[in-house]
């Protein structure tokens, strides 16, 4: 009766066996499918054969036999030994788990033999025999009745396979944040070369009194205020970024001595970054240093930015040790918060007898003479941009919080985002349109972190909402901090590349083929650089 009973069971369970191969053999399908293609590329290195009859010979059972339709085809042998081979794999790992190490090496053996065959098949261009397929054929198909006598029937192996996919889906997952986490503390790390710059500059900066003389005859240079001058801005603590910036910007400019570049650091860089571009020939520019803590109108009774650096959840959120693992690592990233990354709301009242001025992030290289920038027309907005709505991911359902009624009531989902980076700002229609106050506005909304998440661009979204003028897309070229895959014309063609992304070109994870579009603007030749480097 036992056997009977068993007998009834098998078309039940061949019909599962079937499934579960299909389930699974599409990965044998895909090493198989390999296996042929480097094979065939093997066998166009080897060299003809001197039979030239026997040559031919093989070329006509090559050319008779696709390894890949046999392996796929219902009816051949091949076919059937890839799904018993799949199907005892499972069983393989099923069998261990319930510690029967004998069924498992057993299982394991067939499995290799049925590999050698077909590899031989696949090698020899000749399709598998009955002959030669009987014996494996038949001991797998015993062995995995032995296995499925021993109770790992179809619901184990459903369960266990669940278990499984779920396992490895689980490490994927810890490995990608923990990726992400690495990258970006390697991103947000100042690499020790830099950090022997800023020391060695500010040496010079306490050392040289001659430098301060310089310093304070040049801050009251007419030039700074002269609106037939071309004014660029830059906000950064990274002086070899900064110089980078200035360097490329002269260096493709037509006429330089009309460039004038204000910069604003923080206290640590001051020195450091005016001992450096008062040290240094940059063909006849202005280049002013400013000190954000000079700044004394800017505190938190004016600016909500200021507020959230001293709210203690605030803190704890960007700084704090222990951190929600929910939250994406990018997001809790303290340059977002950042005050120098803030700044760029507030250049009307840095500069406010400037009438129109270009801002550039610290991470971009110029390629192109930027000077007829000023002569565009903005048609009455505030803000020249180029538009990074090409795909559906930069549009505003993006950056903000539409499930918020106080989002979805003012602003259309499907509008177009805008790259920060290179922005040619008229600041006499900012001060009519009252930006800056736009700005606080949303920053004070977004207090409890619910409107977006990150970054200065969402409320520069919302700030310059209706107040953008949709620039060429060749004026300002992104992605070249993540993205490998940038046609070389479009980068050529480029008036500012932006390496926007963890891989900054000062860093060594830079993406290689960019780099030295960065460092062709780098005195790599000065002492300190060499001393630092070498150091």
């Amino acid at each position: 009766m036992r056997r009977r009973a068993a007998d009834y069971r098998r078309p039940v369970r061949r019909r599962f066996s079937h499934w579960i191969c299909a389930l699974l053999g599409l990965f044998v399908l895909a090493v198989l499918v390999l296996f042929i293609v480097h094979h065939n590329q093997h066998e166009d290195r080897v060299e003809q054969p001197v039979n030239e009859e026997d040559s031919r010979m093989e070329q006509v059972v090559h050319e008779n036999l696709n390894f890949t339709e046999e392996i796929l085809s219902a009816t051949s042998y091949s076919r059937q030994l890839a799904e018993q081979m799949t199907l005892a794999k499972a069983y393989v790992v099923i069998a261990k788990e319930h510690n029967n190490l004998h069924l498992s090496w057993e299982l394991s053996s067939k499995i290799r033999s049925c590999q050698l065959l077909l590899s031989n098949a696949a090698m020899r261009g000749q399709a598998i025999t009955l002959e030669e397929a009987e014996p494996i054929i038949s001991s797998l198909s015993s062995l995995i009745y032995k296995a499925q006598d021993a109770h790992y029937d179809i619901a184990t192996t459903i369960v266990t396979m669940k278990s499984h996919i779920q396992a490895l889906e689980e490490r994927a997952n810890a490995a990608t944040v923990q990726s992400t986490v690495f990258g970006q503390l390697v991103a947000e790390a100042f690499p020790k070369s830099l950090h022997c710059l800023i020391v060695k500059l500010s040496a010079d900066w306490l050392r040289r009194p001659s430098l301060k003389d310089l310093a304070n005859e040049q801050r009251n240079s007419p030039r700074l205020v002269d609106n037939n001058l071309y004014h660029f801005c830059i906000f950064s603590d990274n002086v070899l970024a900064t110089s980078a910036v200035v360097n490329s910007t002269i260096s493709n400019a037509d006429h330089p001595k009309q460039i004038v570049f204000h910069i604003v650091t923080n206290g640590v860089s001051y020195g450091a970054m005016q001992a450096w571009f008062l040290s240094n020939d940059f063909k006849g520019s202005t280049v002013e240093v400013q000190n954000i803590e000079e700044f004394s109108w800017l505190n938190a009774s004016y600016a909500p930015i200021i507020k959230q650096l001293l709210d203690v959840d605030s803190r704890a959120y960007y700084f704090g040790e222990n951190q929600d693992l929910k939250v994406e690592s990018k997001l809790r990233n303290p340059k977002y918060i950042s005050l120098l990354n803030h700044l760029r709301f507030y250049i009307p009242e840095i500069y406010p007898q400037l009438e129109k001025i270009v801002f550039l992030d610290d991470d971009v290289v110029v390629q192109k003479d930027l000077t007829p920038l000023f002569s565009l027309d903005l048609h009455g907005n505030v803000n020249g941009a180029v538009e990074t709505c090409l795909e559906s991911f930069h549009r505003y359902y993006k950056y903000l919080n539409f499930s918020n009624p106080v989002i979805s009531s003012k602003f259309d989902p499907q509008a177009c985002g805008w790259a920060f980076g290179m922005n040619v700002l008229d600041l006499i229609a900012w001060r009519k349109a009252n930006v800056t106050a736009r700005y606080h506005h949303w920053q004070e909304q977004n207090a409890d972190r619910t409107l977006w998440k990150l970054g200065t661009l969402p409320a520069g979204l919302l700030a310059f909402y209706g107040l953008t003028e949709p620039l060429d897309r060749r004026w300002h070229v992104l992605g070249l901090g993540y993205d490998l895959n940038i046609d070389n014309r479009l980068i050529e063609s480029a008036a500012v590349v932006h390496f926007n992304g963890n891989m900054k070109p000062w860093l060594k994870l830079a993406i290689g083929r960019y780099k030295p579009l960065w460092e062709r603007y780098i005195n790599l030749s000065h002492p300190y650089l060499q001393d630092c480097v070498t150091s």
